[in-house]
């Protein structure tokens, strides 16, 4: 039976995905031509030109191929999460079949070495935005020297427009960038094509063996070499991060169709260049076109090129700041949709300003890519390791696999992975310490701050009294039942909120109408709208309602108050009253956590987003009850 035909409109979806991931997935390892070959060629040691450029070709070639191709397309990106990917899509999966209890506390040593790998993609979103578009902007130099002392200023002013536009929202430009960054790979597989007939030995590079004999016959140079390696593989990640928007297929066919093909003939293209202008002084990218116009286009190009790049690298960092705050790791932060079309497009004013400072700090500090290229790495290096452990734990726990079959695969991932990581060590000193601190500070608030919300879960909520009880103290005669309905927020989806019976303490009255409502958030990324809201009638007039979220979509209190009218249960949203706790954090207790992460999560808390902004309540509807806890 043949298959039907496929219309003109699915033709043009089909189209549009394909050029949609050239934007948003290919962005950051799309621009490591323009300056992944330059490093390497800088960490060449002394010996034939001819064979030392065959070499690092040869090692950009297999680590494209395997890395990428093999690791990320053909086996993590199997990993899906209901079609979402990502390192806390990974951490959901892998773990989503753990002991309700284990899960709650989410702090076992595997859940910690995923969430280092989280951690580390914040300071890999610091360096990359930074790195593109200073390499772009060097392409001015290279066009005149006359440029040079405004390379700096030029990227600044990049950036900082950039970073000032994020509140603006993406979607109205954001159909452009596919198409930009088609024109782009076409450009980067042309130019390398070109010079290709520069020197056709240049083929003998697929060969694996030249590679090897690099590193073997220079071990002192093969750390660098291979720290310079990992420049032309950044944005690996990206490929199953975004994996949601497009699909797998759509990424993996972009990748085997335009973007690999480009990137290899790119690069090879370089090295032609290279070996037969060995004079040339310029950036082997830049030297690709023609002096003069044609060089200023191109780098006019890369600029568009790094923005788009970095465009994609901080939205990234939006979504995995709002992942991470769903799951509970992250403390509440101000999250804007900018888009009413797009769930997925959101601005977290915090996090952006923050990724401006640290972006636009280390340009003025290093003031070159070079500079930053010897800073750059370990962090990505680092999350890929973490990537593949959490990938063993997939085929083991989820998949089912043998310990063998699981380990060969993994043990062959894992050994490339550490093997990069280690040759980037050296950076430590040479600036890679910033990626890392940042990643540690991360890291530090994640599990301080699901450290804290566990102690208080055990602390407020172990002894909340049943529902059997509540409705003997609402149907009580000391207790006055007026005119109304009153939602109390409250975080288990059993017994009753602390700031109830504060209530019926104080006021001596109870609403008409009294809904329990929690939110909950699912380990899938967005939850089926039918699963979305369950609701159970308690008696005497006292409801339950569970409002259920994926870890990528944000909560929405009001409408779900809508929702639980629907179910019928006799409630004005309009003229609601909503409950909250509000925890005033004393420290000195007896809660497992150190000092000083006692006195972080009480900053944390102070700090975090009002929850009539996180939960979009009035502000006039709400009424917070303070609840001292020592921790």
């Amino acid at each position: 039976m043949s298959e039907a035909p496929i219309t003109s409109q699915e033709k043009g979806i089909r189209t549009a995905l394909y050029v949609g991931a050239l934007g948003v997935v290919f962005g950051d390892i799309g621009t490591s031509p323009l300056y992944g070959m330059r490093e390497c060629l800088a960490q060449l040691p002394i010996m034939d030109r001819t064979e030392g450029i065959l070499g690092i070709l040869s090692l950009v070639f297999w680590a494209l191929m395997f890395v990428v191709s093999v690791k990320y397309v053909s086996c993590v990106t199997r990993a899906d999460n209901r079609g979402e990917g990502g390192i806390f899509a990974l951490l959901a999966l892998a773990f989503r079949r753990q002991d309700a209890t284990d899960r709650n506390r989410g702090l076992g040593l595997a859940t910690m070495i995923v969430l280092a790998g989280a951690a580390l993609l914040y300071g890999d979103g610091v360096i990359t935005p930074a790195i593109s578009v200073l390499g772009a902007a060097e392409g001015f130099k290279d066009f005149s020297p006359r440029f040079e002392p405004y390379v700096v200023p030029i990227t600044v002013l990049i950036l900082a427009l950039l970073f000032l536009f994020q509140a603006k929202g993406t979607h109205a430009i954001g159909r452009v960038f596919g198409p930009v960054m088609l024109v782009w790979f076409c450009t980067l597989g042309v130019l390398g094509a070109y010079h290709l007939w520069d020197t056709p030995q240049i083929f003998h590079a697929l060969n694996p063996v030249y590679g090897l004999q690099l590193l073997v016959l220079h071990p002192g140079k093969a750390a660098a070499i291979l720290g310079a390696i990992v420049l032309t593989i950044t944005g690996a990640e990206a490929l199953y991060a975004d994996m949601g928007h497009f699909g797998r297929r759509y990424i993996a066919r972009s990748w085997a169709f335009i973007v690999a093909p480009a990137l290899v003939l790119n690069y090879f293209g370089q090295g032609a260049q290279a070996l037969a202008h060995p004079e040339e002084t310029a950036n082997p990218f830049f030297a690709l076109a023609p002096a003069g116009p044609a060089r200023l286009c191109l780098v006019g190009l890369s600029i568009a090129a790094a923005v788009i790049a970095s465009q994609a690298l901080i939205s990234g960092t939006f979504s995995l700041t709002r992942q991470a705050i769903q799951l509970g790791y992250f403390p509440r932060l101000r999250i804007l949709h900018t888009s009413a079309e797009q769930e997925g497009q959101i601005y977290v004013p915090l996090v952006n300003w923050c990724l401006a400072i640290g972006t636009v700090w280390i340009v003025l500090e290093f003031r070159s890519s070079a500079g930053l290229a010897a800073a750059y790495g370990i962090a990505v290096t680092g999350t890929m390791a973490v990537t593949t452990f959490a990938f063993y734990q997939v085929t083991r726990r989820v998949w089912r696999w043998s310990r063998t079959r699981a380990l060969t695969l993994c043990t062959a991932f894992m050994a490339v992975d550490l093997a990069l990581f280690s040759a980037n060590i050296h950076k430590i000193s040479d600036g890679g310490w910033l990626p890392l601190a940042i990643g540690v500070g991360v890291l530090a608030v994640m599990h301080t701050w699901k450290s804290g919300r566990n102690e208080i879960q055990d602390k407020v909520y172990g002894g909340a009294i049943t529902e059997l009880e509540l409705s003997s103290v609402a149907k009580s005669k000391s207790i006055t039942r007026v005119p109304g309905s009153a939602v109390f927020m409250v975080a288990t989806p059993k017994g009753t909120p602390l700031a109830l019976l504060h209530h019926l303490k104080a006021n001596k009255c109870l609403q008409q109408t009294v809904v329990l409502l929690t939110i909950s958030t699912s380990e899938v990324p967005q939850v089926p709208d039918q699963e979305r809201l369950t609701v159970e009638e308690l008696g005497e007039g006292v409801w339950r309602a569970i409002g259920r979220y994926g870890y990528m979509e944000s909560p929405d209190v009001s409408d779900l108050v809508e929702r639980v009218r629907g179910r019928g249960v006799p409630i004005n949203p309009a003229a609601t009253t909503y409950f909250f706790n509000r925890e005033m954090i004393i420290t000195g207790g007896n809660a497992r956590m150190w000092d000083w992460q006692k006195r972080l999560y009480a900053f944390l808390s102070r700090n975090a987003t009002p929850v009539k902004d996180y939960y979009k309540i009035l502000p006039t509807q709400i009424i917070e009850i303070g609840l001292p806890v020592q921790l």
